[in-house]
């Protein structure tokens, strides 16, 4: 199972959010590109990386802090934030990104996704927010009518690297993860999922890590990981099996 370090930029700083709420956002660091190396001197062999100011938007903001990241790292990275069009998916692919995560054009251009995923095999994935069930968009501002498990359902087969659910109600408040619904989703699928929302402790990995045959590929580690709340080297060991 692979442990994801998070990174969210707002205004080209590395930032964390409670509950998706812009206005109740952390600065944990000034330079993204800091962060970043030292996520990559811990140990990590992946970074998630998020354009909050893009995901409102529509369109990406910080990529003078993306470029600053990828210069400084060799690990992958994958993407999200703002990313609604192949033109955009193929800028970001072409200057380093690993894998590009889309999120409200999942929901509402789901042709194109299956068309970036014909274009770019293996370098996509869709990024499901949640709230009570629902798919969130547009920075999780606006709660759909569709289901989390619907939405999973239509890119089955499709060639998509991964699922990235998140529960918004549990994202950066230390309360612990929803893993019976992240698990629920994971079984019903066949692509991989990526847990996220609410993972504060060794424990809350361990439980996902138990669960990693249901499809759980991996877990998105944000504000704990700034706080202290979970060791690294411990982490890491127990998701190599240590």
């Amino acid at each position: 199972m692979i442990l994801y370090p998070a990174i969210d930029l707002k205004d080209g700083k590395c930032v964390r959010l409670l509950r998706g709420d812009m206005d109740k956002a952390t600065v944990f660091s000034e330079s993204p590109a800091d962060q970043a190396a030292s996520f990559e001197k811990a140990g990590f062999t992946w970074l998630h990386l998020v354009d909050l100011n893009g995901a409102f938007e529509g369109k990406p903001i910080n990529e003078m802090a993306v470029k600053s990241i990828l210069s400084r790292i060799r690990i992958p990275v994958q993407l999200g934030g703002g990313i609604r069009n192949i033109d955009m998916i193929d800028t970001w692919l072409t200057a380093g990104i690993s894998r590009v995560i889309l999120g409200t054009v999942a929901l509402k251009n789901p042709v194109l996704v299956k068309e970036a995923c014909r274009l770019f095999p293996g370098q996509i994935a869709v990024g499901i927010d949640a709230k009570g069930g629902k798919v969130a968009v547009n920075g999780w501002a606006e709660v759909s009518n569709m289901l989390a498990m619907d939405l999973a359902k239509k890119f089955e087969d499709i060639g998509i690297g991964a699922i990235i659910y998140t529960d918004i109600s549990r994202d950066g408040a230390m309360q612990g993860p929803n893993v019976e619904e992240t698990v629920k989703l994971a079984e019903a699928i066949t692509t991989p999922v990526i847990a996220s929302g609410g993972i504060s402790s060794i424990e809350d990995i361990w439980r996902y890590k138990e669960a990693e045959t249901s499809g759980i590929e991996g877990c998105i580690l944000g504000r704990a990981l700034y706080e202290g709340a979970i060791n690294v080297g411990e982490a890491l060991k127990l998701v190599s099996g240590g």
